[in-house]
């Protein structure tokens, strides 16, 4: 059984859906991470499973029990927001015991957990320590350590390290799975960083215009975008109009291989870069590098065809081609992708 079942869940601001009969299950221990551009609804959604937002229609149910009218301290959820929401007049182990008091818990009870988990987040023997005093990683590890104390059913983040820089986000985000797995924490968290998500869920729930576009392993989804819109939004922008015919597709960069079984007809055809060969300019799709990008490991290109839009290929350090330069293009099938048109757009 799910842990936690939202079943058509709505909310509405006005004339605008914030969510649209949403269904959405998170398992006992699983970590799922719902990303979305801003205004798609994924932290309305949050909201909604913590109690913080009444809905139009719709339920939420946690084990198996409706939330309707519980109020959000007796849902048994952790929540940890952006802005960690530290109270700057206590100490650390004043801010971590925070719930602990509110349930009240005794005093060396109280002092046992709290100094677990700050050893647990990697800030063992802070409690005296002033908030004013903590880095912006260290803050981001005592309001963990304040929403794990309780023992939540639910562990709930909003962009939990949107504040920090990337260095700091890379290294916390995984820390924060290995420490999730340890304790079989499970987790619904927000976040716009696709790294971030990709990193640290189990599951990855994509959302546009307060409905789930798709849901899926993050392999699956970085793999295999439902539509233009996930595609987009994950960062693909080879995305062309073509028509399937067999295992190959017409396209206005010409023929295009598909992956066997792929629905045959009109279509919008994904292309990632890395399956957007170099090879001599007679043997392939005649383009031009109208620029390039270094990211560490390889090189972004941008190839500019006779007709139809640029073309952004991923090659290696070595020999990559300078701007100005021609090139022919050929496709790899592994990195192709027919898309549902009807998540079509940009959005």
């Amino acid at each position: 059984m799910a842990l936690l079942r939202l079943e058509k869940v709505a909310v509405r601001f006005g004339e605008r859906a914030a969510l649209d009969a949403v269904d959405l299950e998170v398992a006992e221990h699983e970590i799922v991470c719902v990303l979305g551009p801003s205004g798609s609804g994924k932290s309305t959604l949050l909201r909604v499973v913590a109690g913080l937002q009444h809905t139009d229609a719709g339920r939420v149910l946690l084990a198996g029990r409706d939330q309707s009218g519980v109020p959000t301290h007796r849902r048994g959820v952790g929540l940890m927001f952006q802005d960690h929401q530290l109270f700057p007049q206590r100490d650390v182990a004043g801010n971590v015991a925070f719930g602990l008091r509110m349930r009240r818990t005794g005093r060396a009870e109280t002092a046992r957990t709290v100094a677990g988990l700050l050893d647990l987040v990697g800030l063992p023997g802070a409690q005296r320590r002033s908030i004013a005093a903590l880095s912006g990683g260290e803050q981001q590890r005592v309001a963990l350590a304040r929403a794990l104390a309780p023992q939540p059913r639910l562990l709930m983040l909003d962009e939990p390290l949107g504040q920090l820089d990337r260095g700091l986000r890379e290294r916390l985000v995984v820390e924060l799975r290995d420490l999730f797995g340890r304790l079989g924490t499970t987790v619904l968290a927000v976040t716009h960083d696709q790294g971030e998500a990709f990193a640290l869920a189990d599951r990855v729930v994509v959302m546009r215009d307060g409905r789930i576009a798709q849901a899926g392993t993050p392999l699956e989804v970085w793999r295999r975008p439902a539509s233009e819109f996930v595609a987009r939004f994950l960062g693909f922008d080879n995305v062309v109009e073509a028509t399937v015919d067999g295992e190959c597709a017409d396209t206005v960069w010409g023929k295009v291989p598909v992956p066997s079984g792929s629905r045959q007809g009109a279509c919008r055809l994904l292309v990632r870069p890395a399956g957007v060969r170099l090879v001599p300019e007679t043997e392939g799709l005649p383009c031009t590098v109208t620029g390039r990008t270094f990211r560490g490991d390889h090189v972004v290109l941008m190839l500019r065809p006779a007709d139809g839009p640029v073309l952004e290929a991923a090659c290696g350090l070595h020999g990559a081609p300078a701007a100005g330069d021609r090139v022919g293009v050929a496709f790899d099938v592994a990195d192709v992708v027919v898309l549902d048109d009807a998540g079509t757009g940009k959005g």
